[in-house]
């Protein structure tokens, strides 16, 4: 299985050769949405943002998995200082996270391995009952993209189920492993009462498509604004984080007075739970609260508008 270094150069590889794309492919033509206007989001709204927050820790293999520790112990053994690492997530990380929310008074898409769920039950339902989303992430860190229609199909529905039985919520919305699907996935998850699924980099802005005759809405991830992709990944400063946030922002927040924008800045427990983390989210945060007409939305909020949006791009060429 890929490693997340592994993954990041390879993310940066494909940035790169995207340059090289003709830009026919880019232009937005006029019946690529049910109006076929380009839109802007309901009045009093300039730009959308959306935070994830994966609650992943306790969910993790017993061996195999990534941390900032030197890989590849003899085998047979567990690495035990990389497992308190993960232990950070739940008994540091996410309390911290929910806290921060709290004070600006946003709701956040928590994205749940189900057996992170498991393993720390009540944190579970704290997240649900202080108004987050409970999104699914799969059942453990099983890669999706290799299985069978019907042993995806179980992956998801044993996710769901015990996501369901601890907090109460029923997931609508989804988050592959490393966003790598299978042909299958979007499908299953139609079939089975989802309404949106994240794992998209191709737009700045919700969209819908056409699975198995019904619309299903594409609410966008990133890359860009990710601190797995940046913090754990041994890039990025907590500062320089900070920094990419407000400039992402800023650009999005004046291309929001004519088009409609998303801003998707994503978080992990173990990781935006720290101390110097969340001091920069929260400046980053008190920065674009300030500004007029900035929302924050939790991402079913923004699939159920999205379908709703005659004025919404319909990719009906989605792969």
């Amino acid at each position: 299985m890929q490693s997340r270094k592994d993954f990041i150069k390879s993310a940066a590889l494909l940035g790169a050769g995207s340059l090289l794309i003709p830009e026919r492919i880019f232009s937005q033509d006029k019946s690529d949405t049910l109006s076929g206007n380009q839109s802007t989001w309901e009045q009093g709204t300039r730009l959308v943002i959306s935070v994830s927050m994966q609650f992943e820790a306790g969910g993790e293999p017993e061996t195999g998995f990534d941390s900032p520790f030197p890989p590849k112990l003899e085998k047979g053994y567990t690495d035990l200082p990389a497992k308190t690492w993960f232990q950070y997530g739940y008994k540091e990380g996410v309390p911290r996270l929910l806290n921060l929310w709290d004070k600006y008074g946003i709701k956040v898409t928590s994205h749940v391995i189900g057996e992170a769920a498991r393993h720390n039950p009540g944190l579970a339902k704290e997240i649900a009952a202080r108004g987050h989303e409970i999104s699914g992430h799969g059942l453990n860190w099983t890669p999706q993209y290799t299985m069978s229609y019907e042993t995806e199909k179980k992956f998801i529905i044993d996710s769901v189920d015990m996501i369901r039985e601890i907090t109460g919520q029923t997931t609508i919305g989804y988050n592959c492993n490393w966003l790598r699907r299978s042909k299958n996935t979007i499908s299953i998850l139609q079939e089975l009462g989802f309404i949106y699924h994240i794992d998209d980099l191709s737009r700045d802005e919700p969209f819908v498509i056409p699975v198995n005759g019904k619309n299903f809405a594409v609410v966008p991830y990133t890359l860009r604004c990710n601190d797995i992709q940046l913090i754990e990944g041994r890039y990025f400063s907590s500062t320089q984080f900070g920094e990419q946030l407000k400039l992402e922002f800023d650009q999005l927040y004046e291309e929001g007075a004519t088009r409609k924008r998303l801003m998707s800045v994503s978080t992990h427990d173990r990781i935006s739970g720290i101390p110097a983390q969340v001091k920069v989210l929260d400046e980053f945060l008190a920065y674009a609260s300030q500004k007029p007409g900035v929302k924050f939305m939790r991402k079913d909020e923004i699939a159920r508008m999205t379908m709703n949006d005659k004025t919404a791009i319909v990719d009906k060429d989605y792969r």
